[in-house]
């Protein structure tokens, strides 16, 4: 019998393909999401629909927000499961900038009574979606596991800095739980089949989609926010990891927790730092189009340069990112063109 999982936010961008991973390594997920950042096609998410004809299986979904105690006591209820991926929370950083209330009540109390039901059934293990986020203004580069957390610059970073505290203090107290939390540097790609990929609701808040979407017709003009950051071109510098490959570090995590390894933290990176506008030309060779860009003034929250020392995650858990720059940017190019308008109206279905 297949081990369960749940995967709470599981049509969004990094859940879906998640997901896909998941089947495709024998396990049986289920996932939940309340749509916030997912595409419906009928009950379900297109993502989840689009994952069930690729790979001819049934995928089990509920329309859950995990802010529904009662609704997941239900879940839990319902299903004996070996372990969760929690992906759902808000995640923009700008709007969290905007919006701390929010962000703090959604993504804090969600994952509160994520915990507690999780803790109340008997459900020990957890693969926690973190961020590069919660190491704030780098202190030196790379950044290995050991860079000190905390001094973030946005209420995003602070959310995921918050659980990743409460998840280390819960397991302290209960040594029979095991949990990985995977701090994500910046997932980008799609899956090779072009039918899976990221579809933000509204303008997107990351760099690759916009500039996709620059690149398709759909928006005229990238702003590009700041130009005098102290990087070889002025322009913000991240590590860039190709979405699939991030997939597998989740797989490569929910083996660990097979070891009783009681909490343990992993960067999930390549180890190399793009430019902005590095990015846009490696989109513009990928998409053979010209992508038209304007310098705007930088953004509340964001930092210079940030990229991984990813070596932890290949010695403990035998990860290690595959997919270079162009197949990242050759993937994306793939899934944009193949769904110009995102999951609604696609050429993919």
């Amino acid at each position: 019998m297949a081990e369960k999982v749940l995967v709470t936010g599981g049509g969004g961008y990094i859940g879906s393909h998640c997901v896909l991973e998941l089947i495709e390594a024998g396990y049986q997920p289920v996932v939940v999401d309340n749509f916030s950042n997912a595409v419906r096609e009928g009950d379900v998410p297109e993502s989840i629909r689009r994952i069930e004809k690729l790979l001819d299986t049934s995928i089990e979904f509920h329309e859950l927000d995990l802010l529904d105690r009662p609704g997941l006591e239900k879940l839990f209820k319902k299903h004996s499961f070996s372990a969760v991926m929690h992906f759902a929370g808000l995640k923009a950083v700008g709007e969290s900038v905007e919006q701390p209330l929010r962000y703090y009540r959604v993504n804090l109390t969600a994952s509160m009574n994520l915990l507690e039901v999780m803790q109340a059934h008997k459900v020990h293990n957890l693969v926690f979606s973190s961020s590069a986020t919660v190491y704030g203004d780098p202190q030196h580069l790379p950044i290995d596991e050991l860079h000190p957390v905390g001094g973030c610059t946005n209420p995003y970073g602070k959310t995921k800095f918050f659980i990743e505290e409460m998840i280390k203090d819960h397991c302290t107290a209960e040594k029979d739980w095991n949990a990985v939390l995977l701090r994500y540097f910046n997932p980008i790609g799609a899956h090779s089949s072009g039918l899976i990929g990221e579809d933000p609701q509204g303008i997107p808040n990351n760099l690759l989609p916009y500039v996709a979407q620059v690149a398709i017709g759909r928006r005229k003009c990238l702003s590009v926010f700041g130009n005098d950051y102290d990087t070889p071109d002025g322009t913000g510098v991240r590590d860039y990891i190709h979405v699939v490959d991030l997939a597998k570090g989740h797989i490569a995590a929910l083996k660990k927790l097979k070891d009783d390894c009681g909490c343990k933290v992993y960067n999930l990176g390549t180890g190399r730092g793009y430019s902005v506008l590095q990015m846009v030309k490696a989109m513009e060779k990928a998409s053979g189009r010209e992508i038209t860009y304007k310098i705007a003034p930088r953004r509340g929250g964001d930092i210079a340069s940030c990229y991984a020392d990813p070596q932890l995650a290949e010695k403990e858990l035998g990860w290690k990112a595959q997919f270079d720059l162009e197949k990242m940017c050759e993937d994306l190019w793939r899934w944009q063109s193949m769904n110009p308008t995102g999951f609604t109206n696609g050429t993919a279905s």
